[in-house]
């Protein structure tokens, strides 16, 4: 099974605590479940019971996740309680176990329509429907010109972390092949969940991305001239946890002005909606409105403060569910 090839995250993080106060769900579910300890302890009674490794209580915990990686980077040895989180779920989808419900959003997002191209140059800017729907997309349009637009289709991210990896490969595959043939030397993304899914999740998968990849913040940092003023960032999972710290989001708001106030009551938590999650939005929206209002009350003026984001869909969470005042730093750049 894949979770053997995570005895050790299973050995020593079911006798830990050190992280729960990092646990995402847990602090706004108040469970012990759903903290990494709880998580590998579940894991490691069913590798004693292999029957129980089905149990319906555990494949809906184990779906709860918000795979932030903040409890991981943060651990002093860094165990990967992410990783055996996706390994239980592919085992579970090679197993047909998985609910119904999850095995619908899976369909969905292997029905998505294929890829659209649009436009010249030697960048290919992909417009997710995250990145269109926070403004992302039109405001990389005011600050760049000369490139390519790739939209409408799945990148297969989505299906990698709900553990269905033989389709997630097929996905990325064909996503890969739209790149391709764009010929772009650059690829620009705005959404961290896509940039992770090329630099560190097609490797995995054996496919071969052809171009330098980048996040919107890292292609426009030369661009300067702003006086930003006080802003409040919140760091994106997968550029922060999954991505050594990247560090172009807060370098370019920097460069423009930005003095940033730390948010929160630590440099540690994650505050994304459970970016690393994906589609536990379409998993268990509660949640996600739970976790959009633990950011909220921690807010020193909800209405006022100006709160960069370097993921579009934390945006497009925190406005459906709180009144923050949110931009990403493309619209900050662009003066939207």
């Amino acid at each position: 099974m894949n979770i053997d090839n995570f005895s050790d995250v299973i050995k020593y993080c079911r006798f830990c605590f050190m992280c729960r106060h990092l646990s995402g769900i847990g602090n706004v579910t108040f469970t012990e479940a759903d903290t990494p300890r709880v998580r590998a302890s579940m894991i490691y009674g069913a590798t004693l019971r292999p029957e129980t490794l089905t149990n319906e209580d555990l494949i809906r915990t184990m779906y709860r996740s918000d795979l932030s990686g903040a409890c991981r980077r943060n651990c002093v040895h860094h165990f990967d309680e992410v990783g055996l989180t996706l390994a239980y779920r592919a085992d579970i989808v090679e197993k047909d176990a998985a609910p119904e419900a999850i095995k619908a959003i899976a369909a969905n997002l292997e029905g998505k329509p294929e890829w659209t191209v649009s436009g010249e140059g030697k960048v290919a800017y992909v417009a997710d429907k995250y990145s269109i729907e926070a403004g992302s997309a039109d405001a990389f349009a005011k600050l760049a010109s000369g490139y390519q637009t790739v939209k409408d289709g799945c990148c297969g991210k989505g299906l990698y972390v709900l553990g269905f990896r033989a389709a997630a490969k097929n996905v990325a595959e064909k996503f890969v092949k739209v790149l391709a043939d764009t010929k772009a030397e650059t690829i620009v993304v705005s959404n961290p969940a896509i940039y992770d899914m090329l630099v560190n999740t097609c490797p995995e998968l054996g496919i071969a991305v052809p171009a330098k990849v980048m996040h919107t913040t890292e292609y426009l940092a030369g661009v300067t001239g702003k006086n930003l003023g006080d802003i409040y960032y919140l760091e994106s999972d997968f550029l922060r946890n999954y991505n050594n710290d990247y560090t172009f989001p807060k370098a370019v708001l920097k460069a423009n002005g930005a003095n940033l106030k730390p948010f929160g009551t630590n440099d540690e938590e994650s505050y994304s909606c459970a970016e690393g999650a994906v589609v536990l939005d379409k998993i268990e929206p509660e949640l996600i409105e739970k976790l959009a209002k633990y950011i909220e009350a921690r807010a020193d003026h909800p209405e006022s403060d100006v709160i960069a984001v370097a993921s579009p869909y934390t945006k497009v969470q925190l406005k459906k569910y709180t009144s923050l005042n949110v931009k990403t730093v493309e619209e900050l750049l662009a003066g939207i």
